[in-house]
């Protein structure tokens, strides 16, 4: 009888660790701390769309359907580059890539994703649910498909879909297309390069491997670091519109110039006085800038409404 029971609770601890591992391997595939990124850049979208506190349902219903969508277009990925995944270090042990979950699990699971973020979005109007859905095809076939192995430019050109999401937040909660959120766009698109590149860098033989066209590759690391300080300086132009426009005040401006010139020092050392381990110091860098661009904006706007 103890035999018996030792079997029972083995074959039940088994059985849990086998439901969390599917667990884990269901929300790997959504990229969680991307769509987290995603979902702050469209808050901010939703709170600079109105001087006061955006709508509670525009908010709820925006922040689940862009979610929704942007873990779909995460896990359609993960199917689409399962086989350059498993060619990869930075990405060999992703769940589809190792066989762990089936290839049309994965398409289900994100499908069903697409299709209630759709209609959570539809819900606020119908070009917030379009405008989305249009970021997830520009993700995931697009850029997956098509970009990212036609040109050395691909996180350039492919980079807007990434950058969408303050606009589909400004939308959820208007109804318009407004130059406003544009401007939160542009700080998104310019952004994304350097980033990336940062991370190519640092990875650039895995990219190789995988005959992966990345900048680094085809046109050298040298050049790579060129166009990251480049663009990190075209970022602070760009950077300086919304205070240009009246869109945001001083406390933006300070924020934004102090991290802006935070990013150009870290490309100006890539570029000039390299040292391993400084790309990927870089990347991670860029990710807490971003993150701190959009809490800045956030702020400088409660701060206006206050005053107002």
């Amino acid at each position: 009888m103890a035999k018996s029971n030792l079997v029972v609770q083995r074959q039940i601890a088994l059985s849990g660790r086998h439901w969390r591992q599917l667990g884990r391997d269901y929300l790997m595939m959504t990229k969680p701390k991307v769509v987290a990124m995603l979902l702050l850049t469209a808050l901010v979208g939703m709170c600079l769309a109105v001087p006061g506190i955006p709508p509670l349902k525009a908010v709820v219903l925006g922040l689940m359907g862009i979610g929704l969508q942007s873990a779909a277009a995460a896990a359609f990925n993960h199917v689409l580059d399962r086989r350059i995944d498993g060619r990869m270090a930075r990405t060999h042990h992703r769940p589809l890539a190792r066989g762990r979950v089936p290839t049309l699990h994965a398409v289900i699971f994100a499908s069903g994703m697409m299709v209630l973020g759709f209609a959570l979005l539809w819900q606020l109007n119908a070009l917030t649910a379009w405008l989305t859905f249009a970021s997830l095809v520009g993700y995931a076939l697009v850029y997956t498909v098509w970009l990212k192995h036609a040109t050395p430019q691909n996180i350039v050109i492919g980079g807007l879909a990434g950058a969408a999401p303050p606009l589909l937040g400004w939308a959820a909660v208007t109804g318009e297309f407004d130059p406003h959120a544009l401007l939160l766009v542009m700080l998104v698109f310019a952004w994304t390069p350097p980033h990336f590149w940062a991370l190519a860098i640092h990875r650039r033989d895995d990219y190789a491997k995988a005959d992966v066209p990345m900048l680094p590759v085809t046109h050298g690391i040298a050049f790579t670091k060129t166009m990251v300080l480049l663009y990190t300086l075209l970022l602070t132009l760009i950077g300086l519109m919304p205070w240009l426009t009246g869109m945001s005040g001083m406390l933006y401006l300070a924020g934004s110039l102090a991290l802006n010139l935070g990013f150009v020092a870290y490309a100006l050392k890539l570029k000039f006085a390299d040292e391993p381990g400084h790309a990927w110091a870089t990347f991670k860098y860029s990710i807490w800038h971003l993150l701190g661009l959009f809490v800045v904006l956030l702020a400088d706007h409660w701060l206006q409404a206050l005053i107002a």
